[in-house]
């Protein structure tokens, strides 16, 4: 059996996906939510039902208490932590930056930035071999958005995954020599609920012909990247951010 596994935004979209897939693989899985708790359970009981070990655990990522309380009740349900995915995320509404409200950069650059570097810190203090832990794996979710800017819809979005492009990096050469691998993904126009919360619902659908590949991307495909990325089949790659876009 693999380390326990934090799922940040396990609830739903490519957490939730992440989440089963690690299940499946020999995972323990924390499947964090901060408000969905009857989808963080359904996610958990598909895990549990096909043999796997997996809880739900309430908690917001940029509230600095109830990110070590995530990490303490993961360890007390599963044991030692062995890998995180920084998942947890939100574009806010789809907007012109000229229109952007404070609140919703507040809210944006809280949960994508300050809530990756607050459960990347706990996840460090937990694995590394120079604090007497035994290694691990972090997966951290960029977005596509980083590299196209995301003019006219997302700009502050698009900068709050700049800034986990850079984090990455940074963290995987600070703790390469401690045992453990820091890598992202970085999905392009992927099939979740998220685009309908940030108010186009049809947006994969308008969007996805645009794609060279011809087709918006799944929640599975992305969760087979951040898997591979975790797994020992990728021993020697930290620092890197996969882009997983369809060529977009």
């Amino acid at each position: 059996m693999r380390g326990a596994l934090v799922v940040t935004g396990g609830s739903r979209g490519i957490g939730a996906a992440t989440a089963r897939l690690a299940g499946t693989r020999g995972y323990a899985v924390c499947v964090n939510y901060r408000g969905n708790g009857t989808a963080a359970e359904a996610v958990v009981r598909d895990i549990t039902e096909k043999g796997g070990r997996a809880v739900a655990v309430r908690g917001d990522v940029a509230n600095e208490a109830e990110v070590a309380r995530l990490f303490d009740e993961t360890e007390k349900a599963l044991g030692p932590i062995g890998g995180l995915v920084n998942n947890a995320g939100l574009t806010g509404p789809i907007s012109r930056i000229t229109d952007v409200s404070l609140a919703t950069l507040r809210e944006v650059f809280d949960i994508n930035i300050l809530g990756s570097f607050l459960c990347a810190r706990e996840a460090v203090r937990r694995m590394s071999t120079a604090r007497g832990g035994k290694g691990g794996s972090i997966v951290n979710l960029s977005s596509m958005a980083a590299f196209l800017g995301g003019p006219g819809e997302f700009v502050h979005y698009a900068a709050s995954k700049g800034a986990i492009e850079t984090f990455t990096i940074g963290l995987a050469r600070e703790v390469a020599r401690e045992g453990i691998r820091v890598n992202a993904v970085a999905p392009g126009l992927i099939d979740t609920d998220i685009h309908a919360a940030a108010g186009a619902p049809d947006r994969v659908e308008r969007l996805g012909p645009s794609v060279p590949m011809g087709r918006g991307g799944t929640a599975e495909e992305v969760a087979a990247a951040i898997l591979w990325l975790l797994s020992d089949a990728a021993s020697y790659v930290t620092g890197t951010s996969l882009r997983v876009s369809g060529g977009r």
